[in-house]
């Protein structure tokens, strides 16, 4: 038996953690993406879109290696589709960070002051509900310990509401950012505001998988 699947029998969430820090560091480049965006850095928005797409390569090898070597027949503490759900919704945060990078290089994008400050709320929201969504994966090992009872459920329950609320947030701001982007057509040109759109679609799926992923892991909780 391989290492990796030795490791899947003690912790099914351990190759999953390892996989999801990737994921993390995707996410933290994207955030210092938008903050040399603000600064009129281009030249590091492009060196941080380079370095956001190699760190999702290295999630998609992670990715792999954990599918390849996922453990068919032997009992697992937690259910091997789970786990693949799991996995799914780390993979396309990554996935989604990524095409920030892509999209905030397609041209250069003058910053707009009359959305900055919403922009960067907008940011930093949808980043902190992917930041405790990766805290509730840290925190997998206890939870197992604790046969996913107890205070330690407890403990992750209050977690996921947090990741839900942060998201709710987050729609909130998204609905004044399109509402003033939407306000600005007479001097925004076209292919900028198309941009903003795609751009904020992305941002905002961000905050979305970090639901869903909090939400699957607590849906393991109610059947155990």
């Amino acid at each position: 038996m391989s290492i990796l699947k030795n490791l899947f029998v003690r912790s099914p969430f351990s190759p999953l953690q390892s996989h999801m820090e990737k994921v993390a560091s995707c996410v933290q480049k994207a955030d210092e993406l938008f903050d040399a965006y603000f600064n009129h850095d281009y030249a590091s928005m492009e060196t941080l879109a380079e370095e956001i797409s190699e760190l999702e390569h290295s999630a998609d090898l992670t990715k792999n290696e954990i599918r390849n070597n996922l453990p068919t027949g032997l009992f697992l503490a937690v259910n091997r589709s789970a786990l693949l759900e799991i996995l799914a919704l780390q993979d396309t945060i990554a996935d989604r960070t990524e095409d920030i990078g892509v999209l905030m290089n397609l041209k250069k994008l003058e910053p707009l002051e009359s959305i900055k400050d919403d922009l960067r709320s907008f940011i930093d929201k949808n980043t902190e509900a992917v930041a405790h969504a990766h805290q509730i994966i840290r925190e997998m090992d206890e939870l197992l310990q604790a046969s996913f009872g107890g205070k330690e459920a407890e403990k992750v329950r209050q977690m996921v509401d947090e990741v839900a609320y942060m998201e709710h947030e987050a729609d909130i701001i998204q609905r004044k950012l399109l509402k003033k982007l939407y306000n600005m057509e007479d001097s925004l040109h076209y292919s900028s505001f198309i941009l903003w759109i795609n751009v904020m679609q992305c941002i905002a799926a961000l905050g979305n998988l970090a639901e869903k992923l909090a939400h699957r892991i607590r849906a393991l909780l109610d059947i155990k």
